[in-house]
């Protein structure tokens, strides 16, 4: 109902203008008038409706005219008229509304009620609604400009979402600047119901849409937003300006991970995860726009410069460092053809200085070269203007080069007046053009960066060589009797960190002097003691940590040191007593391993520098649980310290699986258990490779959700495991997929006939692409229900089948299919696989599940028959449809 009724949105057959009048220079005149110049005519409907005052407030008054069948509304009037308006629209079965008017929550709390009442009605009728507060839309395929938008840009591939009204205005001045088109223009408003995730699942289902283009403030539903964005930039760019930086969230947080950790570096780490590309300024906004509305994404971020002037190369090939590249090297043979088109003194390397004096045809000639040269992923033309060189000559040469070619090209024309004509000659063409080499480049470089995530996404996370398991029970017992405010005891944080096999150093408390010398005994020296106070974070700060203490003596002056060295330091801070632990020496590494529960995207996990530089140094990184391997290996790959990590000097490296292997155990933590509020472990010492945790500490707070609900991203959905007894008698263990099976999948396929894989695509397919494994087994389970049945042996995982259920962004729909390996046909394992996934979507309220059969596929036909689908035949193509529909009572049973 949700993407149905978005379709009426954006394709709609009749529009009805709600705030049309006879008053000139009205928001819904301006909207009628540039609906009219675009749709056919009788498609629009002016509707003028009457108000009426009550105690000095307006609100809609009588029944307007409006037939039924309009698809669209689009609502000019007082925000105060528009809940009635809503309600007239919701009982003439219209599919969506536009609401144009202002005066919701951004004015204050009235405001806002009148959003709940548009919200609330529009939400039991089906309606959807984009804004309020808005622009309106623009579709320029379609000729539809349902917006007070002055022009209606040319059609692109390029879609383009805003919250704000000015960004949009600015963006469309600059498209017909620079002749940038667009498939979808959309100001988005104040969301109170469409909102970012809903366009991006919208926009990548249409296939005009090529890329995705977001500026944001704000988001609503994050869950649904990291869903969608997840979904589609897989298969389309999504370039992301998000404002409203801001500092606020570090400085209220208590730990080392949380002042780390603030709102804009978590906003970076969700937008990382999603595979969403963000740039940081507007300017950057505009120069990503044009680029990927004109030309194709490059391969990576081998770069050809060709320039006339030696200055600016330079300035461009110093972008490419301060980003981590460098330009292109030559091949042998590049160089040789190059040597016979330019004079003797060209640059002989990349930057390829062709001269102050080149003509347009030199030009050209070493654009075809660049072109050939297969170690170049695109070529950035800069001209600066010389006597002997005629800009807009040049810009015709390279015009007529790039006609039929698809090949990323952009040019930097520097100069003003006298490159005017040249930079329309190029507009006009289709090839970007930029002020600046450094502009340039950086644009160049956000497209890399895309194209680096795809690769990132194709990349198999490796299984840890250690079985995982964890002790739920008992860490849910310590979090229960947890005081809700400060943090809990060290000992306790201890215990939960071992409970979840975190490598944590023994660690004994002390109420008081004699009993410290007594644990000191116990354990051996030598020994760090240190004070224990749920008061006070930083220990070191209020002299309270003492180490590598070697005898009684130096037990007891150190407790007594501690305690009065805390009391000056805090006067009303508790004194617990202290802690003793044993003395590690010249460790090889400090790490910091914590998180922080974010109030829009759940838990945060933080891995950086650690010890007593912490905050200094600021080397750190965040990543969204839950985890694997490669995740946790790509986190520690974004810091400073993953250098030193791999050895340094005679310092011998770190056990990295280890790590992997913590990063992993933490994620699985904060998973079961959404009270975590804050967790440091700070520090982690390392020597001799093996890490233990010497510090921890560990705040917990009341949850408004329960888990798993309270993370962004779904984790693996482990109560959907199963050992079953198939009807013929066969036992199998069925499972979720996990991103780690991409070997088993290889080693399933090779059971699959041809004939079998023909049923299952419906065609022929010579072999499943990594690229496609990889989507088969990175599973984004909000959206599918994907499972696997393997030999139920616990010393032999061997895929047996896999089913899945796809369901569409609205969530109550969904696509089953089923393969199972020749070997094991006809043995029930297709009809176990397809069974367990509609009992799942039945218990996620899925209202129906269809499905496709080729007409020879008889296995297919009858397994579907006996699950109770409805099986009917396309005369056209002879395919048969299958459908299952759920009962809507709840509780009902598969």
């Amino acid at each position: 109902m949700g993407q149905y009724n978005m379709h009426r949105i954006f394709e709609p057959g009749k529009i009805a203008v709600i705030g049309a009048s006879e008053k000139t220079g009205s928001i819904g005149n301006a909207i009628m008038k540039n609906l009219l110049e675009g749709c056919f005519p009788g498609r629009v409907i002016p509707v003028n409706p009457n108000y009426k005052t009550v105690h000095g407030l307006m609100s809609y008054g009588s029944v307007f005219d409006l037939e039924k069948g309009v698809d669209l509304a689009v609502i000019a009037t007082p925000i105060l008229t528009v809940p009635d308006i809503v309600s007239e629209c919701v009982g003439r079965e219209v599919g969506g509304a536009i609401v144009i008017s202002a005066g919701g929550k951004e004015v204050g709390e009235k405001g806002r009620e009148i959003e709940e009442k548009i919200r609330a009605t529009a939400y039991a009728g089906g309606l959807r609604i984009v804004g309020p507060n808005c622009l309106g839309i623009i579709r320029p395929g379609g000729k539809l400009n349902a917006s007070f938008a002055s022009e209606m840009p040319v059609n692109g591939n390029l879609a383009f979402v805003s919250q704000s009204g000015a960004i949009c205005t600015a963006i469309l001045d600059l498209a017909f600047k620079e002749h940038i088109g667009f498939s979808h223009f959309v100001s988005i408003g104040s969301m109170l119901d469409v909102d970012f995730g809903d366009m991006i699942d919208y926009l990548g289902n249409d296939p005009s849409a090529q890329s995705i283009l977001l500026y944001i403030e704000s988001l609503s539903n994050f869950r649904k937003f990291m869903s969608a964005a997840r979904s589609v930039s897989r298969v389309k760019p999504i370039i992301v300006l998000k404002s409203g930086r801001s500092p606020a969230g570090a400085k209220a947080a208590s730990s080392h991970t949380g002042a780390m950790a603030g709102e804009d570096a978590v906003y970076d780490a969700a937008f990382k995860r999603a595979g969403i590309v963000r740039v940081e300024t507007i300017q950057q906004l505009f120069d990503c726009a044009e680029l990927m509305a004109k030309q194709p994404r490059p391969r990576g971020p081998r770069l050809s410069i060709v320039t006339n002037g030696g200055g600016p190369g330079v300035m461009a090939a110093d972008t490419l460092a301060r980003f981590g590249h460098s330009p292109a090297p030559l091949d042998p043979d590049t160089m040789q053809r190059l040597d016979e088109v330019l004079p003797p003194f060209w640059s002989r390397g990349n930057p390829i200085d062709i001269l102050g004096d080149a003509s347009a045809e030199r030009f050209r000639k070493v654009l075809e070269i660049c072109f050939e040269a297969r170690e170049s992923d695109g070529v950035l033309v800069i001209l600066a203007p010389q006597a002997l060189t005629d800009p807009t000559s040049v810009a015709h040469a390279l015009a007529a080069t790039m006609k039929d070619r698809k090949y990323p090209v952009f040019t930097c024309w520097m100069g003003g007046k006298s490159i005017a004509k040249a930079l329309q000659v190029l507009n006009e063409a289709g090839i970007p053009t930029y002020e600046t080499p450094e502009r340039s480049v950086r644009a160049f470089l956000y497209m890399v960066e895309y194209a680096r995530n795809m690769e990132m996404l194709l990349e198999i996370p490796p299984k840890l060589t250690r079985n995982m398991s964890f002790d739920t029970e008992k860490a849910g017992k310590i979090i229960a009797k947890a005081p809700f405010e400060g943090f809990m005891a060290e000992s306790d944080s201890k215990e939960i960190l071992g409970a979840y096999g975190l490598p944590v150093i023994r660690t004994g408390t002390a109420t008081g002097e004699d009993e410290a010398l007594s644990l000191a005994n116990e354990l051996g020296y030598p020994l760090v003691m240190k004070l224990n106070s749920p008061d006070i974070t930083h220990k070191t700060e209020a002299g309270g940590v003492a180490l590598d203490l070697r005898s009684d003596e130096d037990v007891r002056s150190a407790f007594r040191r501690i305690v009065e060295s805390a009391g000056r330091y805090k006067p009303d801070a508790r004194i617990l007593g202290v802690t003793l632990q044993p003395f590690f020496s010249n460790p090889d590494y400090e790490i910091l391993l914590g998180a922080k529960r974010d109030p829009n995207f759940g838990p945060v996990i933080l891995f950086g520098m650690g010890g007593i530089f912490t905050e200094v140094l600021k080397d750190r990184a965040l990543g969204l649980p839950p985890m694997n391997r490669l995740l946790a290996a790509r986190l520690m790959q974004e810091t400073k310290a993953y250098s030193l990590l791999k050895g340094y000097r005679n310092r011998p490296p770190a056990d990295m699986e280890q790590l992997d292997e913590m990063i992993v155990r933490l994620s699985q933590l904060l998973i079961d258990f959404p009270e975590i509020a804050e967790l440091d472990m700070n520090p982690v010492l390392i020597k001799n490779g093996k890490a233990v945790v010497v510090d921890a500490r560990i705040m917990t707070g009341v949850s408004s959700v329960a888990s798993p609900l309270h993370l962004v991203i779904s984790p693996y959905p482990e109560e959907h495991e199963a050992h079953i007894t198939t009807e013929e008698g066969f036992r199998i263990f069925i499972r979720p997929v996990k991103p780690e099976d991409f070997p088993l999948f290889t080693e399933f396929l090779k059971s699959v006939s041809p004939t079998s894989l023909y049923h299952r695509f419906m065609g022929r397919i010579k072999e499943l692409t990594p690229a496609m494994l990889a989507r088969f087994t990175q599973v984004d389970y909000d959206r599918e229900i994907a499972l696997v049945a393997l030999e139920d042996d616990s010393g032999n995982e061997k895929m047996l089948g896999v089913a899945r259920i796809t369901g569409d962004p609205d969530g109550k729909t969904g696509q089953a299919a089923v393969l199972v390996g020749d070997p094991w046909h006809g043995i029930g394992i297709g009809s176990s696989l397809l069974k367990k996934c509609l009992m799942i979507a039945e218990a996620r309220k899925f209202k129906t599940v269809t499905g496709a059969a080729l007409r020879e596929n008889r296995s297919m036909l009858a397994l579907a028959e006996k699950l109770g689908f409805k099986i009917t035949q396309d005369q056209d193509s002879g395919e048969y449809r299958l459908s299952v529909e759920f009962k809507s009572s709840p509780g009902s049973g598969a």
